[in-house]
């Protein structure tokens, strides 16, 4: 089993900034078409990036679950630099969750990537259905 390789697709949403947010992480095992999970939800009010991060958050978690080594690929090249190490994170409503994503991340085999966002669009179609289910109810 830990011969396998998992790949998470994750990404943020808002309608506004700081608006309405969600969240969208896809896992695939790798050469396989079909996920072995997906995650789409609503996180209340947040920005892009803070989205953005508790989509990595979550779909960090959520490969925890599979032995093996791992990789992420996100379109938000702010939080990937973030969380090599090549930008310093100024924004001081993104330090919890940077360090939150970071010490996650640290403690799995797990590499993580840039692509662009034609390459993310089952997280980023997860993250806006979310939006779209939640902005549909009437209390």
């Amino acid at each position: 089993m830990s011969g396998k390789k998992y790949i998470l697709y994750c990404d943020g949403a808002c309608r506004g900034n700081p608006g309405p947010a969600s969240i969208g992480a896809v896992i695939y095992l790798e050469g396989v078409d079909e996920p072995v999970l997906e995650i789409s939800k609503t996180i209340g009010t947040a920005t892009n990036n803070q989205a953005e991060y508790r989509s990595l958050i979550e779909g960090l978690k959520g490969l925890q679950r599979y032995e093996g080594h791992h990789e992420v690929r996100m379109d938000s090249e702010l939080v990937v630099r973030q969380i090599l190490g090549q930008y310093k994170v100024k924004n001081e409503g993104l330090k919890p969750l940077f360090l939150e994503a970071r010490e996650i991340f640290q403690g799995m085999k797990c590499t993580i990537k840039h692509v662009p966002r034609e390459q993310n669009r089952e997280a980023d179609r997860l993250a806006n259905e979310a939006l779209d289910n939640s902005s549909h109810r009437t209390n």
